[in-house]
């Protein structure tokens, strides 16, 4: 399987936006779920949005109407555009996949299920 490689995270003021990438490879992007999730050190790794095979998306409470999660199949490449940025927001962003034998289309924002990761990339947001 490709190695999920995500990028796009820096420091930013709060009302900022981001917009982090992670490559992955069409057929992966086609066949499975992806996520991004989210940790802050001493916590639990958080599901913050998730996109199935054929485009549904899901979206913590926390984020919703700010997030959005994409997706371009033939690139390869899942997106997270992050608007309206808080301080809440900091934490290592980590895209996922979750690989199955068949099309997943489940929008669940559990971590189990998740079964590759990439290797993070911070976001910090100064209030």
């Amino acid at each position: 399987q490709v190695p999920l490689v995500d990028s796009g995270g820096g420091s930013v003021q709060a009302g900022d936006s981001l917009r982090l990438s992670c490559a992955a490879s069409a057929f992966t992007l086609r066949r499975d779920c992806m996520g991004w999730f989210r940790q802050v050190q001493g916590k639990e790794r958080e599901g913050v949005a998730v996109i199935t095979s054929t485009g549904s998306t899901n979206y913590a409470d926390s984020v919703k109407g700010r997030f959005t999660i994409s997706k371009d199949n033939g690139a390869g490449t899942l997106y997270l555009q992050m608007n309206d940025l808080t301080s809440d927001d900091s934490a290592v962003y980590y895209c996922a996949s979750r690989s199955q034998l068949s099309a997943c289309e489940d929008v669940s924002l559990r971590v189990d299920g998740y079964n590759s990761w990439g290797q993070g990339t911070q976001v910090t947001v100064s209030s």
